[in-house]
């Protein structure tokens, strides 16, 4: 999958997208990334039908964890392998369908990044994340058996 996504980067990064895209948590809530730019710009979505909360809404954890996915693959796009040191969220409208959560980075110093996601529902803007990337350098984690 990383392969047609992302044909412009290092193999190195690739497979550490893919791993990251690869967790079983993801998958289970459906999320999916549909594009990554040469410019950085990360897009996931997943569907919100099955993750309605008793308001209506969709469940905010699942909201935060399609822009935290989104956030994870786009600061691990460079050489450095990043992982998330503060997030945080804002709700402004309840979800209800396919949600759409674009990432951009917003700075880099040389140990941290800062990325902003925004979460659409067809097109309406229902949330924005903040993530602040800490660079691990060369460090990977350990293998799950």
């Amino acid at each position: 999958m990383i392969a047609e996504l992302g044909s412009f980067l290092a193999e190195e990064v690739r497979d550490r997208l893919q791993r990251i895209m690869d967790v079983p948590f993801v998958k289970d809530l459906g999320i999916e990334t549909v594009s990554i730019s040469e410019d950085g710009e990360v897009r996931c979505v997943m569907d919100a039908g099955d993750k309605i909360n008793a308001m209506g809404g969709a469940h905010g954890g699942a909201m935060f964890t399609l822009a935290d996915q989104a956030f994870a693959i786009a600061s691990n796009l460079g050489k450095e392998p990043q992982v998330a040191l503060v997030a945080s969220i804002n709700y402004i409208r309840p979800g209800k369908g396919m949600l759409e959560a674009v990432a951009r980075r917003t700075s880099d110093t040389r140990r941290t990044s800062l990325y902003e996601v925004r979460v659409f529902d067809d097109g309406e803007l229902v949330a924005v994340f903040q993530g602040t990337g800490y660079k691990i350098g060369g460090k990977r984690p350990a293998s799950s058996p």
